[in-house]
């Protein structure tokens, strides 16, 4: 039997008052995009980050991405390394160096326990390349 309550459609609303802003530091930038992906967003709404953990930021422009959902155009932007960790939740916002690049819409677990590719919503889906930008530079999720 199934015990969780997005699942089971028991959480209505994000239960999320309050939450620190997560914070990574860019490790390696990519440069792909692909049309027939078929990430398989899972139903829970968010992720625990870890310090010192590594995902993957990953692009689509299809409206329609949430838990449960599968994602097909999608463009890679790059993997980060957790400096303060904390709960990542769909909505949330990221930046990069400042720069608003899209909101949670969800997570796939292709790669994990390796690491997990955290998918973005974004109106123009661009690669980390596309993006322009660097290593080290600072990812922050915050609360929208």
């Amino acid at each position: 039997m199934n015990l969780d309550p997005y699942d089971r459609g028991m959480i209505k609303n994000s239960p999320y008052v309050k939450k620190r802003v997560i914070k990574g530091n860019i490790i390696a930038i990519l440069d792909s995009i692909i049309e027939k992906r078929g990430l398989n967003l899972i139903t829970p709404h968010s992720r625990v980050a870890k310090k010192g953990e590594i995902h993957e930021l990953i692009a689509t422009e299809e409206a329609e991405a949430s838990p449960g959902k599968i994602v097909n155009n999608v463009a890679y932007v790059c993997f980060f390394e957790v400096s303060e960790g904390g709960v990542i939740v769909r909505g949330d916002e990221v930046y990069i160096s400042g720069k608003f690049i899209g909101k949670i819409a969800g997570f796939d677990d292709t790669h994990m326990p390796n690491h997990q590719n955290i998918v973005l919503y974004t109106d123009k889906k661009k690669t980390g390349l596309e993006l322009k930008i660097n290593l080290d530079e600072r990812v922050l999720f915050k609360k929208k």
